[in-house]
């Protein structure tokens, strides 16, 4: 039978982490509401710039083509594989890191074997994993979320759109969790640079533009605003999602807490019992060898 004082010991422990977890879910809860509101007021807005973004490099023909759109051999390759600063949050930084390595794995293994891959990781999770495995990191940007801006995801963004115009890399994919809801978040895995033309050629030539001012204008201005707000978006998408997986992590850590409190108290209860048991048996059968003197 476990002793009282070890049992007593435990159920303190459990007791204990059980608060943490329940602090941790309170916190992550009001981070989510903040975090859930910025990305639910950015997708429709990401979503129709992104929608006219495509359709308008589609209808640049010739000198017009935005140096953003060019397809070239696939040589060079930068995965930005997103994730967060700390755990304590599920799968949620395993999931993506998986997400970057079958996607090395499936398309880029040949870049891999030449050198020819980069990784930029944004999140303290994401850069440790790949910097001990002795993939090539870009170590730049990985504490973005220390104090997260839209001019620290400008910055980053920059760096890989002017790595693709001078040709460093030759393809840029994002890899991050989009979010659902606080129980789910969706892995995603989308081409940043060259900018997408799939399925939009249909599109591209039945929509008829009138540039204003100039053709020049929306080539310089409107593109690269439109990907620095889609890198943003991504970085969004993933701290609304970290902080909807800690939520649910830190609200089954806690009854799980509970769960074991209970049983803990059921054995407490039942040592507890036998030691009394023990000890009126001893009473009892010091009382009888008295008799019997």
């Amino acid at each position: 039978m476990a002793n009282l004082k070890e049992v007593r010991t435990r159920i303190q422990s459990v007791k204990s982490t059980q608060q943490i977890t329940k602090a941790m879910k309170m916190v992550a809860a009001s981070k989510l509401r903040k975090a859930q509101d910025a990305i639910l007021q950015m997708r429709p807005y990401v979503k129709k710039l992104y929608g006219i973004l495509e359709n308008v490099t589609v209808s640049l023909k010739g000198d017009q083509k935005s140096e953003y759109s060019l397809d070239r051999d696939i040589e060079k390759v930068l995965i930005v594989v997103i994730t967060s600063d700390r755990g304590l949050c599920g799968a949620f930084n395993t999931n993506a890191v998986k997400a970057g390595l079958n996607l090395i794995k499936e398309k880029y293994q040949a870049q891999e074997k030449n050198n020819q891959l980069w990784i930029l990781p944004l999140g303290n999770k994401s850069f440790d994993y790949f910097a001990k495995r002795n993939y090539q990191v870009i170590d730049n940007f990985y504490e973005i979320f220390g104090d997260l801006s839209f001019d620290k995801a400008k910055e980053a963004a920059e760096f890989a759109m002017q790595g693709f115009i001078k040709g460093d890399f030759d393809q840029v994919e994002l890899v991050y969790n989009e979010f659902k809801n606080v129980a789910t978040q969706i892995l995603k895995t989308e081409q940043f640079l060259p900018i997408a033309k799939e399925e939009k050629e249909e599109i591209g030539s039945s929509t008829d533009y009138i540039f204003e001012p100039s053709v020049e204008f929306i080539i310089k201005e409107m593109i690269p605003r439109t990907l620095k707000v889609q890198f943003y978006k991504a970085i969004l998408e993933s701290n609304a999602s970290e902080h909807g997986a800690r939520m649910t992590a830190m609200d089954q850590a806690t009854e799980n807490a509970g769960d074991l409190l209970n049983d803990l108290r059921l054995v407490y209860n039942r040592s507890r019992q036998a030691a009394i048991t023990n000890e009126i048996l001893e009473i009892v059968g010091g009382a009888e060898a008295l008799k019997n003197e």
